[in-house]
């Protein structure tokens, strides 16, 4: 299963809603994030967003892995894309692009940047939907999270998933 590395507001969605352990279980060991999105989630979480909590707690064990930009060319692609994306958006998709991660991101302009750069993708829903075909959760599980999520502030491309997209 190839690495995945998390925006935050991905990660967030999972944490806000108390299924951190969902990403987990999905991505034990080839999760990553950046520096820049785990100053994001503390910031968020100093700025009263306590459903962070538990994410700043597994961030400070270790998980997902906290991965930096260390290359100049690493650092020269982020340069570059943060004059029009966030902090955490450029620096996951800089690492993305130079070591062969799959970025996770909801986010329609961080999204339209990695197909350009041609980096793999997934988000929100393309997550709940690997749960359901890895045999993590079933669909009915799948939908009321993202039911929860869409409560919890997540502006979701679709209400619900369906059987198709899982096997599609």
């Amino acid at each position: 299963m190839p690495d995945v590395i998390f925006d935050t507001m991905v990660i967030s969605n999972f944490a806000k809603v108390g299924q951190l352990e969902l990403l987990r279980r999905i991505y034990p060991a080839n999760a990553f994030c950046s520096g820049f999105v785990v100053a994001e989630v503390l910031r968020g979480f100093r700025q009263g967003h306590t459903g962070l909590e538990p994410l700043v707690q597994l961030l400070s064990d270790g998980w997902p892995r906290q991965d930096d930009l260390s290359t100049p060319a690493e650092r020269r692609l982020y340069a570059r894309i943060s004059v029009s994306l966030g902090d955490g958006e450029s620096s996951c998709l800089a690492l993305a692009a130079r070591r062969g991660y799959v970025f996770a991101c909801d986010d329609r302009l961080a999204r339209s940047e990695a197909v350009r750069l041609g980096i793999p993708l997934t988000g929100t829903v393309g997550i709940l939907i690997k749960a359901v075909r890895n045999g993590v959760i079933d669909l009915r599980k799948a939908n009321a999270v993202l039911k929860q999520m869409i409560a919890a502030g997540f502006y979701a491309p679709m209400a619900r998933i369906t059987r198709e997209m899982v096997e599609g």
